[in-house]
């Protein structure tokens, strides 16, 4: 039995009165993930200051036999930072650990710690005319330690690649307390297993990310959002292709939406308009930047881009942003397609990758399929097609109750969704992680042999199974 008294008599020892608490008023905020669907308790949260306190704290966790579930900033989408209704874990906030160290201009680097929020890191980057290049909508929340851990994407992730590719370096504590230091950054580095990667989308299950060294990359010179409609989604697939011959790597972001989506936009923002002067059954936003020395021939590119498109009938229409108002104002059509989904009412919300060259035609064939197999719903693709990650939402019928719908028909219909992307040579889990809503697909479609790798890695690294107990790796079958 755990002495549940003593434990936290010893962790107000090691963090203070502040550093740990048991106030419900305090902890109830942190205990429902950021989608709402999940709920848990915690004998307290911790909120430490230092890597060493994190250490202290894990250390006493080991002793008495206490589940840690470590969070950022709550703003996952998997609930893979929530604890479950056990009530034995307790919270480990890192948000405390916030400190960004001086940056080096000439290495392009920077070290902050695993509670920096992504926004203050970009503030930090800009002062220095460099960048840090991966964002997202939830930027003003999201944190270092948490990106890491779930392997981040984005829309940058064309150009610059998912978080995985940002990581230089990495600080952890692991499982028995240890604190396992390489955020000096080696160009080559021989000595064994990547241990940095191996954390790196581990989501807390085999140690806790305190502090990160981070490439940064240089401040772009200008940049212009291109807006155009297209008759069918394969077209965007050809047009993706002629974008990467014509700007090659000025082509930083490449999305895809469906009508459905625009129209759910312009309801939800009173304020928005739709670029073109019709509608169109499919778009593309699409993003070329230039550094500073040939920024001024960014409207040309794009006018380029826009006549190849338009001759050779990849698109039937299609304009390019005047400035960075309206660049702004592209975006946020697309980042504002989420909220205004959920104001029309219950959806299925999945982040699946197939294949870059297949994703159009997995989304022309799977679309009418999900539709014909739940007759009521509508099924929606849109986000990232330049490396082949769509937002895969299937929203409920009119009339359905949200929170029943979900359970009932909705489980069914990730199910069948899931079952696509399998037959397609695709994942289920493409920039969101597994956390505890995907843990059970994980197991009923995941490839034997990784899942025996994925188990025997946790218990080997974390005997106890302390670490973030029921994300991510799925149970064994009994």
């Amino acid at each position: 039995m755990i002495d549940y008294t003593a434990f936290i008599s010893a962790a107000h020892d090691v963090l203070g009165p502040r550093g740990f608490t048991c106030d419900a008023d305090l902890i109830d905020p942190w205990l429902t993930d950021w989608r709402g669907r999940y709920t848990g308790k915690a004998i307290g949260m911790a909120s430490p200051q230092s890597t060493e306190q994190v250490s202290q704290l894990v250390r006493l966790c080991a002793q008495h036999g206490v589940n840690i579930v470590p969070q950022g900033g709550n703003s996952g989408m998997s609930g893979g930072a929530t604890p479950d209704a056990s009530g034995t874990a307790i919270i480990l906030s890192l948000r405390q650990l916030n400190d960004i160290s001086p940056i080096d201009p000439n290495a392009r680097q920077v070290t902050c710690g695993a509670g920096v929020i992504l926004q203050s890191l970009h503030t930090e980057a800009e002062q220095h005319d460099l960048r840090f290049p991966l964002t997202l909508g939830g930027k003003g929340s999201a944190t270092i330690g948490g990106l890491i851990s779930t392997n981040a994407g984005g829309t940058q992730v064309l150009r610059h690649g998912t978080m995985r590719e940002q990581v230089a370096g990495i600080e952890a504590v692991m499982a028995d307390g240890q604190i396992y230091n390489s955020l000096t950054p080696l160009k080559k580095d021989n000595r064994g297993f990547d241990l940095k990667q191996l954390l790196i989308g581990s989501e807390g299950t085999l140690g806790i990310v305190t502090a990160a060294t981070l490439f940064l990359s240089p401040r772009i010179g200008g940049r212009t959002v291109l807006w155009v409609g297209l008759p069918k989604v394969q077209n965007a697939r050809d047009l993706l292709i002629m974008c990467k011959d014509m700007c090659g790597d000025g082509l930083e972001g490449f999305e895809i939406l469906p009508d459905h989506c625009l129209s759910a936009v312009l309801d939800y923002l009173p304020s928005a308009r739709n670029p073109l002067s019709d509608r169109h059954r499919w778009y593309a936003l699409i993003e070329i930047v230039a550094g500073t020395d040939n920024a001024e021939a960014l409207n040309d590119l794009a006018e380029s881009v826009l006549a190849k498109a338009l001759e050779s009938s990849l698109i039937e229409d299609g304009t390019y942003s005047a400035n960075e108002t309206q660049a702004e104002a592209f975006w946020l059509l697309r980042d504002s397609i989420s909220p205004a989904e959920r104001a029309i009412g219950p959806a299925m919300q999945h982040d699946i990758s197939v294949p870059v060259s297949r994703m159009a035609d997995f989304i022309a064939d799977t679309v009418p399929r999900v539709e014909n197999a739940f007759p009521g719903t509508a099924a929606l693709a849109f986000g990232h097609l330049g490396d082949g990650n769509v937002h895969y939402h299937v929203l409920a019928p009119k009339g359905a109750i949200g929170g029943v719908w979900e359970e009932e028909e909705g489980k069914q219909i990730s199910i069948f969704v899931h079952d696509c992307v399998t037959e397609w040579n695709g994942s289920i889990s493409a920039e969101h992680g597994i956390g505890q809503m995907k843990r059970d697909e994980l197991g009923r479609l995941g490839d034997p042999a990784a899942l025996s790798i994925l188990r025997s890695v946790k218990n080997a690294l974390d005997p106890q199974g302390l670490l973030n107990p029921g994300k991510l790796i799925p149970a064994e079958p009994t």
